[in-house]
């Protein structure tokens, strides 16, 4: 488990990189705390450039919580005065945003932190007119002891290399995608939710961010990191969901852009998944647009199917996103004894599966309680979570929140600032 840390230092913040001896002393970029976040324009800043920079990307300079009075110090310091027994997974905004830009055939340098606010983009814009845009998301989560651990953020980093090289962009580093995450989740510390109460959803963005008109590469682009507080995704909670199978519209088609984190992806899912909702579903699982017959991904993660202890996923062919937790289930199933196949997987083995989850960085693991497929409904367990499920998640979700040791060295702990 990798460690990153941070403290004040009279009128400084110490920001560590992956390095922790290589930490740099780095001045503030505000002189005073203001009670209101004013909103932000990229073209139109607030003065952060008054200071000069002191080392350059990943970060080019990095903002305390707030001024150098003990009094806002401490009160900075402490958690965010919101519900948070009541979080759903919705957005609440939050102190900080991380902002880089590069041009076309540059690269990315001088990233930032700034308040966050909104942001100015011309109605030409390449993200508007072209979706020249990718994002990611992975969470951060409070340990017993204060600490907060990151889980697996280089494999974010390399899925949106991945994908900006499908979608003809430039991206960052992954020291530099890493950093930044660090840098944006300590800022904006006080909104980690306490031990056992949620995750800060941590969501950076790759924007084509210069001016088109025809089809056209942006000749810039910009990468920023926004995050939020959340609980689970579904309303059901850690209940069982339920899926129907779509069966005439498809999420993706070889040899487009179903395996990148592209924005067009999830535009393209929401009008069965709003008709689904509408019928009272919790989502939606596509079909290959080929055969239509074997099981791809739900709107917003991969698939499980479990029969006599041997558990099947969709392999990864392109149409597919490589889900990070994905990923991280199928090593831990292994790690357990379980059998695991990356294969096709007929829609029709729903109907004998001993047991159906899903996996999703929003999701983590969620037990599937029904699936219906052209008006027949298959149910799943008695209404709670299935053996394997539970026991997957159980694992899972120790590990990201620091209660058993990390064997598999996926998290990153940060130590926040003290206050003085």
């Amino acid at each position: 488990m990798e460690t990153s840390s941070a403290v004040l230092a009279g009128n400084y913040l110490l920001c560590s990189s992956r390095n922790p001896s290589s930490s740099t002393l780095l001045r503030p970029f505000f002189t005073h705390h203001s009670s209101t976040s004013p909103s932000l324009k990229l073209q139109k800043q607030l003065p952060l450039a008054s200071y000069p920079a002191v080392f350059p990307s990943p970060i080019r300079r990095c903002a305390p919580l707030s001024d150098t009075s003990s009094t806002e110090t401490t009160q900075t310091s402490e958690l965010a005065d919101i519900e948070w027994d009541n979080l759903g997974f919705g957005f609440l905004p939050t102190d900080y945003m991380y902002l880089m830009k590069c041009a076309q055939g540059g690269s990315f340098s001088n990233g930032e932190l700034q308040r966050f606010g909104s942001i100015e983009l011309n109605p030409s814009s390449g993200v508007l007119n072209v979706g020249q845009g990718l994002f990611e998301g992975l969470k951060a989560y409070r340990k017993q002891d204060g600490n907060i651990l990151l889980f697996r953020p280089e494999e974010n980093a390399l899925r949106m290399r991945s994908g900006a090289e499908r979608m003809c962009m430039p991206s960052p580093t992954v020291e530099q995608f890493v950093e930044a995450v660090k840098a944006t989740v300590l800022a904006n510390k006080r909104w980690v939710p306490p031990p056992g109460k949620g995750s800060l959803y941590i969501r950076p963005l790759l924007i084509g961010s210069g001016d088109v008109l025809g089809v056209e590469l942006s000749p810039a682009y910009t990468f920023l990191i926004f995050v939020s507080p959340v609980g689970n995704y579904f309303k059901e909670g850690l209940a069982p969901i339920n899926l129907i199978v779509e069966h005439e519209s498809h999420r993706a088609i070889p040899g487009g852009t179903g395996g990148v984190k592209t924005i067009g992806n999830y535009a393209a899912v929401l009008k069965a998944h709003t008709a689904a909702k509408a019928k009272g579903y919790s989502d939606v699982l596509y079909l290959d647009s080929v055969h239509k017959k074997y099981l791809e991904e739900v709107s917003s993660c991969n698939i499980f199917v479990v029969k006599d202890d041997v558990i099947s996923t969709p392999a990864i062919k392109g149409t597919i996103l490589p889900g990070i937790t994905r990923k991280s289930i199928i090593d831990i199933a292994r790690s357990q004894g379980f059998q695991v196949e990356e294969r096709f997987v007929d829609v029709d083995e729903l109907l004998e599966a001993d047991e159906v989850f899903c996996t999703g960085t929003a999701v983590v693991v969620s037990p599937v309680g029904s699936i219906t497929y052209l008006d027949k409904r298959v149910s799943y367990g008695e209404g709670g979570s299935g053996a394997v499920s539970q026991k997957l998640y159980s694992v899972l979700t120790r590990l990201q929140m620091g209660l058993i040791e990390d064997k598999m060295d996926w998290t990153v702990e940060l130590k926040p600032a003290k206050a003085y």
